[in-house]
């Protein structure tokens, strides 16, 4: 059952890849640092990061596509600075195979949630307990007084 973000599968595929990435930028030339080698790390994490505010989004079936998308979105960008890295002779042809290949399933299972919202959407009562909201009075009052700030 997945209970978290890190629960699903194309999250922790796209953690992988996006770490792979990070590995095989380390070597590009420093002359690429604020370009190609900061982009493409950048995209390949926003990957994750999308995938994440998506699932906190899923009351909403437009907003969960939405940040879907911008998942998607961002796993394209990666791959067109897999095509440069390629180009410039940055990555093997090998890694640059992997790595696509890696995005072009991520992006596959993005399409399919995207295609099954329905699935994974709904109102939150389904999904999450119903926990009441009990302030923690203490928190940041040192002198004993727990009312709570103005």
């Amino acid at each position: 059952m997945i209970k978290r973000f890190r629960d699903l599968r194309v999250y922790r595929d796209a953690f992988r890849a996006a770490r792979a990435v990070y590995k095989a930028t380390k070597s590009w030339p420093h002359e690429e640092q604020y370009a190609l080698t900061d982009q493409i790390r950048r995209s390949s994490r926003s990957v994750n990061a999308s995938i994440a505010e998506a699932w906190r989004k899923r009351r909403y079936p437009k907003h969960f596509i939405s940040k879907l998308t911008d998942a998607d979105s961002e796993a394209a960008e990666t791959r067109a600075w897999l095509d440069f890295a390629l180009d410039h002779g940055y990555v093997t042809q090998n890694v640059y195979e992997n790595l696509d290949d890696q995005y072009d399933k991520i992006q596959a299972s993005l399409v399919n949630m995207m295609r099954s919202a329905d699935k994974w959407c709904g109102p939150a009562s389904l999904r999450e307990p119903n926990k009441d909201y009990i302030p923690d009075l203490h928190l940041g009052h040192d002198n004993g007084d727990t009312r709570p700030e103005a």
